[in-house]
């Protein structure tokens, strides 16, 4: 039998209390050691941990629709609690509100809205950008990086660290591929885990090493589990741009799509800038 993906570990969480029909239920996290980032742990971690109280909940209704999490402090290296709870349920949606805690003190809340998807049609007003395939693509270099970096095959297409820092103002456009290292198939946590692997765009826009950090992120899911099961281990194509820099906050906006060129996610966060 192989071992438990690295991912699948960190998303491991243990029941506190006996999980209620409709009521919140509490659970045990921890960070993982080789998902750390330069302060704490990969914030597309603690999304998709966030996800994961939501998933196993046993008064879940549908699949992810939308997820939003806000960082409020630096998650300490260790364990922490998550308490997720449905706050409304409809016929067909469900909306939960998560907060992650450490020695009392809140250090992330997130919303998540899940529906009950229905066939409908369907159509992607922004196609998948022609660009070389993966194969064509050297990985990057994860020497001086993250750890978290180790965890994920990056292919750039464009948009890598800027080399050298040297002040120079230019485009915020990442395009790159991606795909878990360890392989893993793509499932819904990994895709909101995906929706975070852009480093700030602040740091390309200026080629300036300026301290960041991630404030809230937003991610939209445009596939169920028939599409993710379609996109298999393969490479996620994934590109993201700043929008708006102003007064020590910036946006950044994203995309990610299939290696078949199916839109799987978009996403939108704000992150603060310190000069």
């Amino acid at each position: 039998m192989s071992a438990m993906h690295p991912f699948d570990e960190a998303l491991t969480l243990t029941p506190l209390d006996t999980p209620s029909s409709s009521g919140g239920c509490t659970w045990k996290g921890q960070t993982h050691p080789l998902y750390q980032n330069m302060v704490g742990p990969f914030g597309g971690l603690s999304a998709a941990q966030a996800l994961q109280a939501v998933l196993k909940h046993p008064a879940l209704l549908g699949q992810p629709v939308a997820l939003t999490v806000n960082f409020a402090a630096a998650i300490a290296d260790g364990e922490f609690t998550i308490q997720a709870t449905p706050v409304r349920t409809n016929r067909s949606t469900q909306h939960w509100s998560v907060v992650f805690t450490q020695a009392d003190n809140t250090v992330l809340t997130a919303t998540v809205m899940t529906a009950v998807r229905r066939d409908t049609w369907s159509t992607t007003d922004l196609p998948r950008p022609e660009v070389p395939s993966a194969a064509e693509l050297p990985r990057a270099s994860t020497q001086d990086r993250p750890t978290w970096f180790q965890r994920y095959d990056m292919r750039f297409v464009t948009g890598n660290m800027p080399i050298p820092w040297d002040g120079r103002e230019g485009e915020s456009l990442t395009q790159l591929w991606v795909r878990d290292d360890p392989g893993r198939a793509v499932d819904i946590t990994g895709l909101a885990a995906m929706c975070d692997v852009f480093y700030p765009r602040v740091w390309l826009r200026r080629a300036t090493p300026t301290p960041a950090g991630t404030v809230t992120l937003t991610s939209y899911f445009h596939v169920g589990a028939r599409e993710l099961a379609a996109a298999s281990s393969g490479y996620v194509f994934a590109s993201a741009r700043g929008v708006r820099y102003f007064n020590g906050y910036f946006d950044q906006s994203a995309q990610l799509w299939s290696e078949a060129g199916g839109l799987l996610a978009t996403s939108h966060q704000l992150v603060y800038f310190k000069e």
